[in-house]
């Protein structure tokens, strides 16, 4: 087992990603992964089904002899956002890149398996997408809040992880059996709502009323999803809206940050 394990990931992460951006294949187009590591055993994973009221799986439950999970974020380009920010239903852009970008951390996934099998290193793979409970609509394996407990960021008021990169691009995750140095999250809250603001610009943006400041309706969402599902049959199942996501303070940067230094005691 390599002593580098978080050395070699975020490697490969990074790497496979930008030979997808210079192959032609994809339309679609990223900015730097994000990854971040945690420890299988850490005690956030056990309140995993009390956050999403489900029997959500736990790393042990993928993978016996899970030490690591491992979880990236692919942040889109400013101008696949662009693209979806005005109008009640998804963009052909936004569409496009949700199909191809869960194809990508399929593939991407696939790869680190053939690269830490070299190493010994057994692994469980994830689908990027429609991982849920199709009674309660709450996925069985949370890549959000995963990444959540990997440090990569908090959550904003429409339920989106916002990272340092914001909020608009995919999330993956893998489980491991190789001891990785677990992340440290940014230790406050990257939503401007939730860190003394007013912002809300989410709850605004939802052309369903699914999002509101105090509540969220799945079904109401997700019915909407099922109704776009259809507008972009040929591209393939984009279950998508995004509207949320797009033209607000957390797209692509992580709104807080500022807020937060001025708030940190002077060291």
């Amino acid at each position: 087992m390599p002593p580098f394990a978080n050395e070699l990931i975020i490697r490969e992460i990074v790497s496979f990603v930008e030979k997808a951006r210079a192959s032609g294949s994809f339309l679609t187009r990223w900015h730097e992964p994000l990854v971040g590591f945690a420890d299988a055993s850490d005690a956030l994973f056990g309140r995993l089904r009390e956050w999403t009221g489900t029997a959500h799986f736990l790393p042990h439950d993928l993978l016996p002899g899970a030490r690591s999970v491992t979880a990236y974020f692919l942040p889109f380009e400013k101008g696949v956002s662009l693209s979806n920010r005005a109008g009640k239903y998804p963009s052909s852009q936004w569409a496009r890149a949700y199909i191809e970008t869960n194809a990508l951390i399929t593939s991407l996934n696939a790869h680190l398996t053939g690269i830490l099998r070299r190493y010994g290193i057994s692994t469980a793979e994830i689908p990027p997408t429609r991982n849920f409970d199709h009674q309660s609509l709450v996925s069985l394996w949370s890549h959000r809040h995963v990444a959540y407990i990997a440090g990569l960021g908090t959550f904003g008021a429409n339920n989106m992880l916002i990272t340092e990169r914001g909020c608009c691009g995919r999330l993956g995750s893998l489980v491991i059996t190789a001891e990785c140095k677990p992340s440290s999250g940014p230790g406050y809250e990257l939503c401007l709502s939730k860190n003394g603001g007013s912002c809300l610009a989410c709850v605004r943006k939802c052309p369903s009323g699914a999002l509101q400041e105090h509540s969220f309706d799945r079904r109401r969402c997700y019915s909407i999803l099922m109704k776009n599902a259809g507008l972009y049959e040929k591209l393939g199942l984009a279950d998508v809206c995004g509207k949320c996501l797009c033209n607000v303070p957390c797209s692509h940067t992580n709104p807080a940050g500022e807020r937060a230094l001025s708030q940190r005691p002077d060291e």
